[in-house]
């Protein structure tokens, strides 16, 4: 007899230091209609790349993630790309940036925002 699991996925986790980080930087800049848009793009040495901008404009079909009283949002064609990713944001020794970690890159390259599935 075999033993049929379902599991539920993850849509995108967007976390608490990403958006901490979102409120901060739509705090200075004093607009808070700012929302932070992840997308992928083709390009990069491994065929993909993740994009960051703040944008005040939501689309129809746009997906948005709330968290903290910041807003992420993403498109549906890099939504297909980014489904299980986590969104967050990390100060260290090469500086501080938003980085995505997705768990359907096969592979990716030393600069950590290009990748392929």
């Amino acid at each position: 007899m075999s033993v049929v699991q379902t599991v539920d996925p993850v849509a995108m986790t967007f976390t608490d230091n990403a958006a901490n980080k979102v409120h901060s930087l739509i705090t200075e800049e004093g607009n808070d209609k700012l929302k932070l848009r992840v997308f992928v793009t083709g390009g990069g040495c491994s065929g993909f790349q993740y994009g960051f901008a703040f944008e005040e404009d939501v689309k129809e079909d746009d997906t948005v993630i709330e968290n903290k009283g910041a807003a992420l949002v993403v498109d549906p064609l890099s939504y297909q790309y980014l489904v299980g990713s986590k969104i967050d944001y990390v100060e260290g020794l090469e500086g501080s940036r938003f980085i995505v970690n997705n768990p359907m890159a096969t592979t990716t390259c030393g600069c950590g925002s290009s990748f392929s599935i």
